[in-house]
């Protein structure tokens, strides 16, 4: 499975993103898109969203903090 977590250091809804995998072992790359502009790019290119975080599981895009969908996405 793939995921790739597109955040910001200072986005508080891009810790709880990620909390929320680690808490279930959930294994995911994390793109600090403030540092990383092909990354930046990469995310707005998939979501057409600017703001984070932005959840690419297996292709699935979950913009927020959406527990609903990120479940729903992990099944």
């Amino acid at each position: 499975m793939a995921i790739a977590v597109y955040s910001t250091p200072s986005c508080s809804y891009c810790r709880m993103v990620k909390d929320w995998l680690k808490q279930r072992n959930v294994r995911f790359d994390d793109y600090n898109v403030a540092a990383d502009q092909r990354r930046a790019e990469e995310m707005v290119r998939k979501s057409g969203q600017m703001g984070v975080p932005v959840t690419d599981i297996n292709g699935r895009i979950i913009i927020g903090f959406n527990t609903t969908e990120l479940e729903r996405a992990l099944k």
